[in-house]
């Protein structure tokens, strides 16, 4: 079987990045921009970076920030009726996972009218078209939303998250400027960068690894283990490196699938409302824990990528446990919880566990779980 990489058309990375925009646009012929961004980011002057960019250059936009940190059925929904009554021609994408899953979304439902009812685009949708051309723009270092053929919206009615899988989403253009991303607040830096570990050693391990993607997670381990601190601490160097590993993680990982981290994370953010990648950093080491007995000599390159000395000559049980400890010491350094305690009450095990099982990232995972293996994984975090 042939193995498939697909990435962005253009990818524009650095310090300033977000000026490539304009000439973008007017070398597409693009008319009007339908510029998707949450509404803090609109609030707090971040959108208006490349606002004001369009308003220099004269470029029409209409600006939807109907938009909720996990993205609900509800905001794709108005978004699409916008985007049709803006009479726009792209998108624009500004902000985290949330605001670039929402316009993946209306992308394609815009193009593929018959899948208008977001549920039917869960899985594998099997779309005919193209999604309206996106620029991508992140403002978090983690989700890698820019460089990725998935999205992820949340059905609040049911309480789940539904992944959605298509190679028709990918935005045309991501625009990874560092600068977009300076004002995140450290919070949000610890917990997006510890969802681009927990990207790079999902897909790193996960069943359809190989030789290419093997070099995107394994690079982008070792830039995250050097740079997540700085980020947190919010030095130049470690805003731009991190800005960098995170898209690396996300040429990885949209290719090969990831696990069921993801799978349980998901979960907890459609019932609690709980940030993704703080539900990843608590869920990884556990999880890379349960996982160990399946993936080879691979946790000796992760040790070895986080910083650990002298894995050459440790045994596997020595190197499986520097690999699991050098996370835990990450996450614990940029002032991620250590358990579920305060997140999960006990009574809703059994229905996470059952929406985890379910969900489209855990046929990736390189064990294959039972139910009572997510629900005992659940328990021990509590």
């Amino acid at each position: 079987m042939a193995n498939r990489i697909i990435l962005n058309e253009t990818s524009y990375h650095g310090a300033g990045a977000i000026s490539a925009i304009v000439d973008e646009a007017k070398r597409r012929g693009f008319k009007k921009a339908f510029v998707c961004s949450d509404p803090d980011l609109v609030r707090f002057g971040v959108t208006g970076k490349v606002t004001t960019l369009l308003d220099e250059a004269g470029l029409a936009y209409e600006l939807y920030s109907n938009i909720k940190p996990n993205p609900t059925i509800e905001n794709v929904q108005t978004g699409v009726a916008a985007y049709k009554a803006a009479e726009a021609d792209y998108i624009i994408a500004i902000g985290g996972g949330s605001s670039m899953d929402t316009a993946k979304a209306v992308g394609i439902i815009i193009n593929n009218p018959e899948f208008a009812d977001v549920r039917s685009l869960e899985g594998v949708a099997p779309t005919k078209n193209p999604c309206v051309p996106i620029i991508a723009v992140p403002t978090t270092a983690g989700t890698a939303a820019e460089v990725t053929i998935n999205y992820v919206i949340t059905d609040v009615e049911k309480k789940r998250k539904f992944v959605c899988v298509d190679t028709h989403d990918i935005p045309v253009i991501a625009v990874v400027d560092p600068d977009m991303m300076s004002s995140m607040p450290k919070g949000l830096t610890a917990a997006t960068g510890m969802d681009a570990l927990t990207h790079a050693i999902e897909g790193y391990i996960t069943k359809g690894a190989w030789e290419m993607t093997d070099m995107f997670h394994i690079t982008a381990i070792e830039m995250i283990a050097k740079n997540l601190r700085g980020a947190v601490a919010n030095t130049k160097e470690g805003r731009e490196g991190m800005a960098l590993a995170q898209y690396v993680a996300g040429m990885g990982f949209s290719n090969v699938g990831l696990g069921i981290v993801h799978s349980m994370a998901h979960a907890l953010g459609a019932v609690y409302d709980t940030p993704h990648g703080v539900a990843n950093a608590i869920l990884l080491p556990t999880i890379m824990e349960y996982n160990a007995d399946a993936t080879g000599e691979k946790y000796r390159a992760i040790a070895k990528a986080m910083g650990v000395e002298g894995t050459e000559n440790m045994s596997q049980e020595e190197y499986r446990k520097a690999a699991v400890d050098a996370v835990k010491k990450l996450s614990k350094d940029v002032g991620i919880p250590a358990d579920l305690k305060e997140i999960v009450k006990p009574e809703d095990v059994q229905f996470l566990a059952e929406s985890a099982i379910k969900d489209a990232c855990t046929p990736g995972n390189p064990k294959d779980p039972t139910l009572e293996d997510i629900i005992a994984l659940y328990k021990s975090l509590m």
